[in-house]
């Protein structure tokens, strides 16, 4: 099989080429790819449970609480025991991170607008349609 007939091969090199720019674009605001998924999780939903932003963002524990060390070391979040149940570890986003989330969000709009310019808008439905599905097979 030619290599840009495996999806692996062309689903890698996309992302690569994605992640590179993203990265680049983001490292202004002092944040990674991986650390906005976790920002936009709180962004959106508030206060969170490191296990709860697992599950968003569909990645194992130990990945998620290396980042929050990370993030928490650069001052992006904060971690404190949940008052209701002690056993609970909860993550807020810092005044450092509410103050960089309308550049943060720009950039993701901009690179969205970017690699998704030349597809009509029934191909972006369907690449996204489609990027679901592969990610929901398992």
């Amino acid at each position: 099989m030619e290599v840009r007939e495996c999806i692996n091969f062309l689903l890698s090199v996309s992302q690569n080429v994605v992640f590179k720019y993203f990265s680049k674009r983001l490292s202004e605001y002092g944040v990674t790819p991986s650390q906005y998924g976790v920002l936009n999780c709180l962004w959106q939903y508030g206060d969170l449970s490191p296990s709860r932003i697992s599950e968003i963002l569909s990645l194992e524990a130990s990945s998620v609480s290396g980042l929050l060390d990370r993030m928490q070391k650069s001052g992006l979040i904060d971690r404190h025991i949940d008052q209701t149940n002690r056993r609970i570890i909860i993550v807020s986003p810092t005044e450092k991170s509410m103050a960089v989330k309308d550049g943060v969000e720009a950039v993701v709009k901009e690179m969205n607008d970017k690699f998704l310019e030349p597809f009509s808008d029934e191909e972006r439905k369907a690449l996204r349609k489609a990027l679901l599905t592969i990610i929901n097979i398992e």
